[in-house]
């Protein structure tokens, strides 16, 4: 009997030995309730461009001595501190935290359509951002169109009323600065809470419903689930539009979201833009996130709210030189 024993025990070490294990799950943290962990701060700063440069049109792809040259011309690109146009500059180099690399070997964020290139607008669409341009002709980014500070706040407008991060959206991009998101979870809820403006979207993962669609907030109405190892975050019933790509979305977007845990150090963040009034056709971006040890700190947007009395008085002034 001893000797059927120990001949038994050694085949079974020996074929658990060779069966396959299944890597993702073993480098994948996971709760202990058995969902991937997403928790922690997320940095997803990346000098890699939304949309495919023309002069790169046939490369789908960096090599890596294409990404470092691209990486350094685009740094050169965007310093204020080396701008000899004359003039004003409000914040030097030291302010942002753009990245000093590509995050990915494409040379996009758009995957889909595959020539990396934002799908072309829909004719309304275009006559409306016409009407805009011509009525803020001569005014600035970060000014209020002329007599439309309440319905329209100019492309910048969000961003300085302090409504919605300039790279927050949602969905989130890269951008200038504060590009970090702290991921919250637990069973039947995740928390997406973005550094920039100290937004906080919690996301129901129960299954209820949507809420009315004559409710609307500035960042929609976030239901998730779990499509196997990733969560799918789906938002409708957007107030208006957000701050993503510069107000480009409209208040019948339809976002996507795709988180998924690739490893210990990299949170894979897709997004598919849905909105037919804007945009011909869906469209994909995607971001690699990477895990950042420090916390999310506060991002006072207009402390003391003087910002907004000071916008007010800026527009008064100008309107009242013309």
């Amino acid at each position: 009997m001893t000797y059927r024993i120990l001949t038994i025990v050694p085949a079974a070490v020996v074929v658990a030995l060779f069966m396959p294990i299944d890597a993702s799950a073993q480098s994948t943290p996971r709760t202990s309730w058995g969902t991937p962990d997403l928790q922690g701060v997320w940095d997803f700063r990346s000098l890699t461009p939304m949309e495919r440069p023309t002069d790169l049109a046939t490369n789908d792809t960096f090599t890596e001595e294409q990404a470092a040259e691209f990486s350094e011309q685009e740094i050169g690109r965007r310093s204020r501190d080396s701008d000899t146009s004359g003039r004003v500059v409000p914040y030097n180099d030291f302010w942002f935290d753009e990245g000093t690399s590509v995050t990915t070997d494409r040379t996009s964020l758009v995957i889909d359509p595959p020539d990396g290139r934002v799908p072309q607008m829909t004719a309304a669409a275009m006559k409306r951002k016409e009407a805009q341009m011509m009525a803020r002709r001569g005014v600035g980014g970060h000014e209020p169109t002329p007599g439309g500070f309440v319905e329209d706040l100019g492309p910048g407008g969000l961003q300085v009323r302090c409504i919605l991060g300039f790279n927050s959206g949602p969905p989130m991009a890269p951008s200038a600065y504060n590009n970090n998101v702290q991921v919250l979870q637990t069973e039947d809820t995740v928390v997406l809470f973005a550094e920039m403006n100290h937004n906080a979207r919690i996301v129901p993962l129960d299954g209820r419903d949507h809420l009315d669609p004559d409710i609307r907030q500035w960042t929609g109405d976030s239901r998730g689930y779990w499509e196997g190892d990733t969560l799918v975050v789906e938002t409708r019933n957007f107030l208006r539009e957000t701050n993503f790509m510069r107000a480009a979305t409209s208040r019948n977007l339809l976002l996507t979201e795709r988180l998924t845990r690739v490893d210990q150090g990299t949170l894979q963040y897709d997004v598919t833009i849905d909105d037919p009034t804007v945009w011909s056709q869906p469209w994909t971006f995607s971001v690699p996130m990477q895990r950042n040890d420090h916390p999310v700190y506060e991002y006072a947007c207009h402390e003391g709210n003087y910002g907004l009395y000071n916008i007010l008085a800026g527009a008064s002034v100008e309107e009242s030189s013309k």
